[in-house]
């Protein structure tokens, strides 16, 4: 206890966190309290209105009985003769509502006495009934005129400084405000050791790391290039879709480059403010300038490099044309900027200013793709270092099940495993743990309190069944992996497939993963007697594939070899005509019946093996391509999957065991030396060995 007490008192112990002190109460109260006194106790007479009239006209108002309350001033020589309710509009000619609540007429006199005379006799001749009162302190005309004049243009400047300050991000010490709009928002790192992050943290994208690697290294030992005539890249762009890691990439840059390292996102550049986006492009190369050499990372660079309109029909953000011409003429433009590099991110490349991405200011497009299964390996490995697993998590088999995920859906797997590992109280999280968190992001939340009558459970078992069934007769489609009438999102049901990772698509594959998708549809109407709306979405995915397949791939017969792609933008045109288009629709429809047809016929080839799928899924609601396996027998076909694993356990097996046979010859000649006898081997010949025998 002593020692806590002491250490606290040295300043090591642990610091309280005060509260900070919000400025803008400040600003509240002070507007608060100056409008209270201004509207409370320094106004012209309460907002009522006055009137100047010679002491003639006032005598005659008060014979007239007009006078409610007099008070005399002295020192200022005049009267303030207060009118009564009734007589306002006699006097003032306007109504009460108009005039105030106590409006007055304003007489100077001249003789005091002269004054108490007559107010005395009218009061003998009860004309006069009011107070009569003297008010000798003398006011400040020169001082009152200076407060009611310039505290309605205080309170205005007081206002615009305030809402400037909270535009610009911070108080006027801080170089925030209306007068550093134009600055840089920028967040400097001197050294990137703030961020913690190297390249160790990247998994996979070797080819990525490679190239930003060498970036960091150009900038760590120049010499090793500029002796071979090389020169640093100017810039590199991360292209690839959302979530593969191209930030990532970017603070393990930050993290190992050992200078300074600038970020910020393409949309920091955009204000309200005409010209401030190119002020802050200038600014933020000035800094990079004085830091050389550095490293400037900007962040959705799309936000201020789309490509300038071409139309000026269309119009066109003329604010952020202007930035992007700053920052063009910034990275090569008519000056230098030797040492500064410039990192980008997007995954919208295609919109990009073609000036943009030539080669000076972006001289490497740097493609950041999807993880593929090797890669996907080395992700979860440092995603899985934090969480506990037990013995049943199989890297490799977590890897196959989840293709198609990017390094932020394999990290978000992990998260939701450990949290419906915790969910169940268990000590580790497991196999079945994964899955069920797959199954989650994929399919959404699991919804078991949704109720469904019996005929409406046995039709969508019908359903579901009938794209097992598909799947597993056709040679080309996706191994099934699971089959479940479990609601889960907006789905009913579902059929989990292995995707195969193909490099080419061909036209076959494609028919068959159509075949597969319209078997729920075609099992309804064969063993139902009617159609739903079950089928919303295969039929959606089907017609997307088949336009796709015959307006892109070339894959019709009457449009064969023929791509009508049309990358422009604001391109309000097909690049085909009416006739093509009409071709294009009797050609999709003519591939998705045949393909229907072919799926009804597949059916009713395993009609028995299809009913006892589907009542399988009544009883168990979920099965597995064990099951299926049970039902139909062994797959005719090897999945893609299984011949790259296969290849890869025979290759392991090679290198294994020529490792073994490495160690088994170096035992050998250990023990040979060790002898003092020559080590034998067994290159040598049998001729050679019966000769070393004699």
């Amino acid at each position: 206890m002593d020692n806590n007490q002491i250490n606290n008192k040295g300043g090591n112990g642990p610091k309280m966190n005060m509260p900070k002190f919000n400025m803008n109460w400040i600003y509240i109260l002070a507007i608060l309290a100056l409008g209270l006194l201004y509207f409370s106790s320094g106004g012209p007479s309460n907002s009522s209105i006055a009137k100047t009239a010679s002491y003639s006209d006032f005598k005659e108002m008060v014979n007239h009985g007009y006078a409610q309350k007099i008070v005399v001033n002295k020192n200022q020589g005049n009267i303030k003769m207060y009118v009564k309710p009734e007589h306002i509009r006699d006097v003032f000619h306007q109504s009460a509502q108009q005039t105030g609540k106590d409006p007055y007429v304003e007489v100077e006199f001249g003789s005091v006495d002269q004054l108490e005379e007559f107010v005395n006799k009218a009061k003998e001749d009860k004309i006069f009934t009011g107070d009569f009162v003297y008010e000798n302190h003398k006011d400040n005309d020169f001082f009152n005129m200076i407060f009611y004049n310039l505290f309605p243009i205080f309170i205005i400047v007081l206002l615009w400084i305030f809402f400037m300050r909270r535009m610009g991000g911070g108080g006027m010490g801080a170089g925030g405000g209306v007068f550093s709009v134009g600055k840089s928002k920028a967040k400097m790192y001197e050294k990137g050791g703030d961020l913690g992050i190297t390249f160790k943290d990247v998994a996979g994208q070797a080819g990525a790391k490679q190239e930003i690697q060498e970036i960091v290294d150009f900038l760590k030992n120049p010499q090793k290039y500029t002796e071979l005539g090389g020169k640093i890249p100017k810039g590199a762009l991360l292209v690839g879709p959302p979530g593969t890691g191209k930030t990532l990439l970017a603070k393990a840059v930050a993290g190992e480059a050992g200078v300074p390292f600038f970020s910020m996102s393409g949309s920091d550049f955009v204000e309200m403010f005409v010209g401030v986006g190119a002020s802050r492009v200038r600014d933020l190369f000035q800094q990079a300038k004085t830091k050389s050499p550095c490293i400037i990372f900007i962040d959705e660079i799309d936000a201020v490099g789309r490509a300038r309109s071409k139309n000026p029909a269309m119009g066109g953000n003329d604010e952020r044309e202007n930035t992007l011409n700053a920052l063009l003429t910034e990275m090569d433009g008519f000056g230098t900027n030797s040492g500064v590099i410039i990192l980008a991110a997007t995954n919208r490349a295609d919109m990009l200013d073609s000036a943009l991405l030539r080669a000076g200011r972006f001289d490497r497009q740097i493609h950041v793709d999807l993880p593929d299964l090797n890669e996907r390996k080395e992700v979860f490995k440092v995603h899985l270092k934090p969480v506990k697993t037990d013995d049943s998590v199989d890297i490799d088999f977590l890897a196959r099940q989840t293709p198609g995920f990017s390094g932020a859906d394999i990290a978000n797997v992990c998260n939701e495993a450990a949290l419906i590992a915790a969910r169940h109280n268990s000590q580790t999280v497991k196999k079945q743990d994964f899955l069920d968190a797959v199954d989650r992001i994929i399919g959404g939340l699991e919804k078991k309190t949704k109720v469904m009558t019996q005929a409406e459970k046995r039709s969508i078992a019908i359903h579901e069944a009938g794209h097992a069934t598909i799947s597993w007769f056709t040679e080309f489609a996706n191994p099934l992996v699971k089959v479940s009438i479990v609601p889960r999102g907006q789905a009913l049901g579902a059929a989990w497939y292995l995707p195969e990772e193909r490099v080419l698509q061909t036209k076959e594959a494609m028919l068959d993963e159509m075949c597969s998708l319209l078997g729920g549809r075609a099992a309804e109407e064969l063993f139902v007697g009617h159609i739903s709306t079950g089928a919303m979405n295969d039929l959606e995915r089907v017609t997307k594939q088949a336009y796709g397949m015959i307006a892109f791939a070339g894959m019709s017969e009457k449009l064969p070899n023929v791509c009508y792609y049309n990358n422009a933008e604001y391109q309000f045109q097909k690049p085909y005509s009416e006739t093509t288009a009409k071709i294009m629709d009797d050609e999709v429809l003519r591939m998705i019946n045949e393909q229907y047809e072919r799926a009804k016929q597949i059916l009713t080839e395993h009609q028995e093996g299809h009913a006892q799928l589907a009542q399988l899924l009544v009883d168990r609601e979920v099965i597995f391509a064990e099951d299926v396996e049970k039902i139909f027998g062994k797959r005719p076909w090897t999945s893609r999957a299984e011949e790259l694993l296969e290849a890869q356990m025979r290759a392991d097996a090679e290198r294994m065991a020529e490792e073994r046979a490495k160690e088994l010859e170096a035992e050998a000649a250990a023990k040979a030396a060790g002898e003092g006898l020559p080590a034998s081997t067994d290159t040598d010949k049998p001729e050679e060995k019966e000769a070393k025998d004699e």
